[in-house]
């Protein structure tokens, strides 16, 4: 396989994971990590087809279109797939600006201090 250049069918291995790859998304403008969630191939898939984030919902057992509900949506800008295939960051624009099901923009809002001493960013 050639390190660059065009691939003409790459896709997730969804089978070499038990039909779940985790999805990172990570807000295009300033590269902050906002949020980890998994994608089963349906996900991926409406994921291409939309535009739009979509997600499987591990809780829930059910495809969940990220945003759909609080008008958050997440705009796909790029997608990259790791070199084996199992792990995905899709580079998008938040909108509204909250990506967390708290209400913070990031759902990495706890950053560790010392110890077991961590605080609470207001991101």
């Amino acid at each position: 396989m050639p390190e660059t250049g065009k691939i003409e069918k790459l896709e997730p291995d969804f089978d070499k994971s038990g039909g779940l790859v985790p999805a990172v998304a990570q807000c295009a403008e300033t590269g902050q990590i906002l949020m980890l969630a998994y994608m089963n191939r349906e996900a991926y898939e409406m994921t291409l087809s939309t535009g739009q984030v979509h997600y499987w919902s591990r809780s829930r057992k059910e495809l969940w279109h990220k945003g759909g509900g609080s008008g958050h949506v997440q705009l796909v800008k790029e997608l990259f797939l790791d070199c084996d295939q199992d792990a995905i960051v899709v580079k998008i624009e938040q909108v509204g600006g909250v990506a967390c099901h708290t209400g913070k923009r990031s759902c990495f809002h706890f950053k560790r201090v010392s110890g077991d001493d961590y605080e609470v960013l207001e991101n």
